[in-house]
């Protein structure tokens, strides 16, 4: 954590999910201050007392900070002295999005631009903004904003000397037990005693744990050039799989219940394009999409146009690695949240 070491790291929307893995994992480091911003008090107190009671000799090192990305102001006022960003506030839901697409724009279009905005004018190092599978082909309303996210993340890359902000994105699937994901509610149904509600059994979803989305994160993090997207070879399961592996686990001889497809929803999820791939790089367990550094001089490309692209081809989640029943269980029980609700 060397690179880490007395610097002040800021997380937007620091309060979920990904904001509290974050605090898990760096704030037993010699990190100088992690600044947690976001718009909601009650989430911001919870966390505060959470942490003073189970790492009280560390948890100075957390300050919280009131506001909200699509108020450039209340952003503006929590980057002094920040050294790095990890953008993780967003609107997430699907269905909401759909009903509010407006509210979608507002937070994560103009609210990451106003994030990069901050950052820039600051003259923070580095920012990490995290984006979604869904931004990939995107057929809703969060996901498309999710693309236009990264769209504002690429642009902005393009006007600001790299030395001195560099600018990154990542991208990737449903992270495990996540605030709002599908896994805590079929516990708590099984717990209730009702049966699990699946939407389209042959669906498939990438899966990955709360720590790999970290990861993924830290990756693009040392090795991101600015004006990437980083997309992380996660696999995937159907969605019977997944429901099959949790009922085993809490109940196995749960009912299983096929409610259909919800509003903008896919069969399956795309992290990396076809058009993508033309560009991108293979770096093991990662890819690597570098930002598009043509100008606005459209003239030359009507008589030059690229002679080779790669022969990558899209990578989703029907053709990437797909766990069975016990492998999606072993991922499972690798997770503190799963553990926990397995003893309760």
């Amino acid at each position: 954590m060397s690179v880490f070491s007395n610097k002040t790291l800021m997380i937007t929307g620091g309060t979920g999910s990904f904001g509290n893995a974050v605090l898990n994992r760096f704030l037993g480091t010699d990190i100088g201050e992690i600044r947690i911003f976001s718009r909601d008090e009650k989430k911001q107190d919870d966390m505060r007392h959470e942490f003073q009671a189970r790492m009280p000799e560390v948890a100075g090192k957390i300050k919280f900070y009131i506001g909200d990305v699509r108020d450039l102001a209340s952003v503006k006022n929590a980057m002094h002295g920040v050294d790095y960003v990890f953008h993780a506030a967003a609107l997430k839901q699907v269905p909401s999005c759909e009903f509010f697409p407006v509210e979608a724009v507002k937070t994560n279009v103009l609210g990451t631009d106003n994030v990069l905005t901050a950052a820039i004018e600051a003259g923070v190092q580095r920012v990490i903004c995290l984006s979604t599978d869904k931004a990939a082909y995107p057929v809703n309303a969060m996901g498309t904003s999710k693309a236009m996210m990264e769209k504002v993340v690429v642009a902005k890359s393009r006007t600001v000397a790299p030395e001195k902000t560099t600018i990154c994105c990542t991208r990737y699937g449903n992270v495990m037990c996540s605030r709002g994901s599908v896994i805590p509610l079929w516990i708590e149904q099984l717990k209730a005693g009702n049966p699990i509600t699946v939407t389209e059994p042959a669906m498939t979803r990438f899966i990955m744990s709360l720590d790999e989305a970290v990861d993924l994160v830290l990756f693009a993090f040392e090795h991101g050039v600015s004006g990437d997207i980083l997309v992380q070879k996660a696999p995937a399961c159907t969605i019977e799989t997944l429901a099959k592996a949790v009922s085993e686990l809490f109940k196995p001889d749960a009912e299983i219940k096929v409610i259909g497809i919800r509003h903008g929803e896919k069969m399956y999820e795309t992290l990396l394009t076809n058009e993508e791939c033309a560009n991108a790089t293979d770096m093991g367990n990662f890819y690597r999409v570098p930002c598009d550094k043509r100008d606005l001089n459209y003239d030359k490309f009507f008589s030059n146009g690229d002679v080779e692209r790669n022969h990558l081809t899209e990578f989703n989640s029907n053709n990437t690695q797909l766990l069975d029943v016990e492998a999606v269980k072993e991922k499972l029980l690798s997770l503190q949240y799963i553990r926990e609700e397995l003893e309760s």
